[in-house]
This record gives C-alpha cells, sequence and structure tokens, in this order.
C-alpha cells in the first residue's frame, strides 16, 4: 500500500492568512471607492451617476434656407454650403439641450429652460443689463460669462461660485448654441 502524504499545515495556515488580509484589505478599499464615487456624484443618487438620462422636448426653429454652390471645376473643388439663418453663430434649439445637459438650470432661472434655480443670477434679465454696463454686445458677454466667469461677477453674487472649466468641457459648436440660446431667451 502507498502512503499517503500528509500537508505541511503551515501552507494550510498561510493559506487562511492570505484569504483574510486579503478579506480585511477588500473592505475599506471598496468603502473608499463607494465614498469618493458618492461624493463625486455631487448630489445625484449613487449608483446612478454615470447612467442618467437627460430628456430634452424642443421646439423645432423655423426651417433655415441652405444654399449649395455647385463645383464647375475639375473634381479636385469641393462644395461650399452657406446658411442665412443664425445658425452659424450657434443653433438655439441645440443649445437648450446643452442648457439642460450641463446643469445650468441648477444655478440659474431662465423661463426659456424652465428652469428656477436662484444659486446665479436670473438668465431672463441680468445677462442683457450686465452686458450694457460692462459695455459688451449680449453675446459676447454671455460667452464671457461661461469660458471666464470671474471676469464679471454680477453684483450680489460672490467669485468663484460658477465652475471655471465650461471653456473646456463644452465643444465650440456646444458653446455658440448655448450662447445663442441664452442671448434669445434674455431681455
Amino acid at each position: 500500500m502507498a502512503r499517503r502524504r500528509r500537508r505541511n499545515p503551515w501552507v494550510s495556515v498561510g493559506e487562511i492568512l492570505v484569504w483574510v488580509l486579503f478579506a480585511t484589505l477588500l473592505f475599506p478599499v471598496g468603502f473608499a471607492g463607494w465614498a469618493i464615487g458618492h461624493y463625486t456624484s455631487l448630489g445625484k443618487s449613487s449608483g446612478t451617476a454615470a447612467l442618467s438620462t437627460v430628456t430634452v422636448t424642443v421646439k423645432s426653429p423655423e426651417p433655415t434656407q441652405t444654399t449649395t454652390k455647385v463645383p464647375t471645376a475639375p473634381a479636385t473643388t469641393t462644395a461650399q454650403a452657406t446658411t442665412t439663418s443664425a445658425s452659424a453663430a450657434g443653433d438655439p434649439a441645440k443649445g437648450k439641450a446643452v442648457f439642460a445637459s450641463a446643469g445650468c438650470g441648477s444655478c440659474h432661472a431662465f423661463k426659456p429652460a424652465g428652469s428656477s434655480g436662484t444659486i446665479g443670477p436670473n438668465l431672463d434679465s441680468a445677462p442683457a443689463a450686465d452686458a450694457k454696463k460692462d459695455s459688451m454686445s449680449l453675446t459676447a458677454f454671455v460667452r464671457q460669462s461661461i469660458v471666464d466667469p470671474n471676469a464679471y461677477v454680477a453684483s450680489g453674487y460672490p467669485k468663484g461660485v460658477m465652475p471655471q472649466t465650461f471653456g473646456q468641457q463644452l465643444s465650440k459648436a456646444q458653446l455658440d448654441d448655448l450662447v445663442a440660446f441664452i442671448a434669445q431667451g434674455a431681455k
């Protein structure tokens, strides 16, 4: 008969210690990950911060007139489209979606967006009045207020409250659309 080999007791104890150490470290690391994720969700319910969906219903604006020039030269020339609407400066309908997705309504009241935030200035009237005070066109003032919010701070509001990162977070098209939306609705 063959003799059965006895298992080394130190290997069993070592394996148990490794598993206990693994379980002991797993709980604090998991809790720290949850806490960081919960803190960075900025008030959104935990677990859905990355999966939130925003639905915006927008009436379509008047149709734009588009003229396309047909090339008469050889095939190496490209056709150029020109539009006769304000879409070259931004599309207000798309700007409404940017306003909603960027969370602007949580801080600003703005009737065209249906928002009632009170942390920042009321966008129904403040941009026009503040642009006049700062001797700027409304669109230039709105753009500057988004990209460099501390360049002009409305009276009664502290510096540094509005995020300084929208200039980097929004694409040029999104920024143009957002500026067009706010400028169109401001009085």
